[in-house]
């Protein structure tokens, strides 16, 4: 029979040590045997490629054929951008006359190599957004420098949050009549318009003047058409700082970016159908409880309020209408790492 010498004993138990030692040393460091961790945020290729889309034959090629559409550019929200962009350019007679304008707060490399990896012919540009000229969230307040920010020759353009989806052929909004309006969004006029203002602003014998002689509605500028030449003539950024100081200095109004808007163009855009906006998805900004959509046509869901439907949806407690998110979903989870 055969025997164990000494020196076995010590290499068995040497084997047996450095074993619970990478044991330990895994669980630590948070990685469990047999299980790819998912990519950080900062890896390019963390999402699929996207399915290539061409024109119709109807459709023209020149300048005057393009659509420019604006949105933000952030970390947090990548997920977001890219499934709203998918719904775009799956739901479009003329995908390929887009043109899509990024504003970033910060330069990110891996974010541009994650938009031009996963929409390889996507006609795109990034533009960095100087935050000191905002307040607390600097993306919140891209959309009022729009203007100043976008090249030349854009003279239109639809502004889009990232937490949207399109189910519709997106140029049916571009080609809204503006007529001598500078913005067109929905509007809705039975919200109750005293609430996005402090008690200081209402109680200021000039600022309480300011809705004088217009009927003001809410809409949520999370989906507008800009007119950017108007914009730029009639001095809409100045006007909308200017508001901006008055509320450093007295604190008029709640929710960010949203008043100030208000304060100069409520009861005063081209309002277009609801459809186009289904907003308030995500719930209420504190509690983001589930809700259902407002009656009538859809062209545009809109998850704005706390929850956001990618977070609802890997934390496996989703609402109802976050399963209509996830078909645009082009992120690789870590199933699909594991597949691939």
């Amino acid at each position: 029979m055969a025997s164990w010498s000494s020196s076995s004993h010590l290499q068995l138990l040497g084997l047996l040590s450095f074993i619970l030692f990478f044991l330990l040393l895994n669980v630590v460091s948070g990685i469990r045997i047999g299980i790819v961790r998912r990519p950080s945020i900062d890896a390019p290729f963390m999402f699929r490629e996207a399915a290539s889309f061409v024109n119709a034959d109807t459709c023209g090629s020149g300048d005057g054929d393009k659509i420019h559409i604006s949105m933000t550019l952030d970390a947090n929200y990548l997920r977001g951008t890219m499934a709203a962009v998918l719904s775009i350019l799956q739901h479009s007679t003329c995908p390929e006359n887009f043109v899509f304008h990024f504003l970033s707060a910060r330069h990110e490399p891996e974010i541009f190599k994650s938009i031009a990896s996963t929409f390889p012919y996507l006609k795109f540009k990034i533009y960095r957004f100087d935050s000191n000229r905002a307040l607390d969230q600097p993306l919140n307040y891209a959309r009022i420098y729009l203007a100043d920010i976008l090249s030349s020759d854009v003279d239109r353009v639809i502004y889009l949050d990232s937490d949207i989806i399109v189910v519709d052929d997106i140029s049916k909004l571009w080609g809204v009549d503006l007529g001598d309006k500078v913005v067109a969004a929905p509007e809705y006029c039975h919200a109750n318009f005293t609430n996005y203002f402090s008690d200081a602003f209402w109680s200021d014998p000039v600022l309480s003047k300011t809705f004088e002689r217009r009927r003001p509605c809410y809409f949520n500028t999370g989906v507008m058409v800009l007119d950017v030449n108007k914009w730029k003539k009639q001095g809409y950024t100045q006007k909308v700082e200017e508001w901006m100081v008055i509320q450093k200095q007295k604190r008029i109004y709640h929710l960010g970016s949203l008043p100030p808007f208000l304060l100069i163009f409520a009861g005063n855009i081209k309002a277009v159908d609801h459809r186009w906006n289904q907003h308030g998805l995500g719930g209420d900004n504190f509690e983001g409880k589930c809700r259902s959509l407002h009656p009538g046509p859809i062209s545009l869901l809109h998850w704005s309020g706390k929850g956001k439907p990618w977070l609802r949806l890997d934390s496996r407690k989703p609402c109802p209408l976050d399963h209509l998110w996830a078909p645009y979903d082009l992120y690789r989870s870590s199933r699909t790492w594991l597949e691939d």
